[in-house]
C-alpha cells in the first residue's frame, strides 16, 4: 500500500506547483513597491547622464543610464580604440547590497573584469564600491575601489584606486571629472 494515496499525491504536486508559481509571480506582485518608488534604487541618480571624462586632457566618454524601470544602472565607457567597458549596477533588496559588475574588451587582463560592492559614503553624497580583482599581481591579491562624488555644476569626480597590502595604502590609477555633455 503506497504511503500517500494517488489523490493526495496529486494534491501535494498541485500545491507545490501553485506555490512555485506564486513565488515567481511574487517578484512582480502588484503590491510590491517599484524600483523607482524605493529610495535605495536612487543611490546613483547623480551620475546618470552623458559625460565627457577629463583630467587635464580628454579620457573619453561615458553614458550612464537607468534601466528596467529604475531597477538597474548601466555604464557604457568609450575611451577610444581598445578602451571600451560596460558596467551593470544593481541593488538586491533581499541582501540590501549594491553590486557593480564591470567588463571591458580586455577582460582577460587583470582589471579588465571586476565585481565590486557598495561599502559606504566616504563623504556626504559620495559613494564607494570595492572588490578584489580576480587573479594576482606579483603574487598578491589586489583590492580595487571606486569613489564617485557629486560636484558643483552637475559634475562628478571619480577616483579608482588599488591596494596590494590589504587596504593599508592605496594608489590612484584613475582620477577624472565627469562633465555633462550638453
Amino acid at each position: 500500500m503506497p504511503f500517500f494515496s494517488t489523490t493526495l499525491r496529486r494534491g501535494i504536486l498541485a500545491c507545490a506547483l501553485t506555490c512555485a508559481l506564486s513565488l515567481h509571480a511574487g517578484a512582480a506582485a502588484p503590491n510590491a513597491a517599484s524600483c523607482e518608488q524605493t529610495p535605495e534604487f536612487h543611490l546613483l541618480d547623480f551620475w546618470v547622464g552623458k559625460w565627457d571624462v577629463v583630467s587635464g586632457k580628454s579620457h573619453g566618454r561615458d553614458v550612464v543610464e537607468k534601466q528596467l524601470d529604475g531597477c538597474a544602472v548601466t555604464e557604457k565607457w568609450d575611451g577610444g580604440p581598445g578602451d571600451k567597458g560596460f558596467s551593470l549596477f544593481y541593488f538586491n533588496r533581499f541582501t540590501r547590497k549594491w553590486t557593480q559588475v564591470w567588463v571591458t574588451n580586455a577582460a582577460t587582463s587583470l582589471g579588465g573584469l571586476k565585481e565590486k560592492y557598495f561599502i559606504g559614503s566616504p563623504s556626504p553624497g559620495a559613494v564607494r564600491f570595492q572588490g578584489t580583482l580576480p587573479g594576482l599581481y606579483r603574487g598578491k591579491y589586489v583590492l580595487d575601489r571606486t569613489t564617485l562624488t557629486p560636484m558643483p555644476n552637475g559634475r562628478v569626480h571619480q577616483v579608482i584606486e588599488t591596494s596590494t597590502d590589504g587596504g593599508t595604502t592605496w594608489h590612484a590609477g584613475f582620477d577624472a571629472t565627469y562633465v555633462p555633455i550638453k
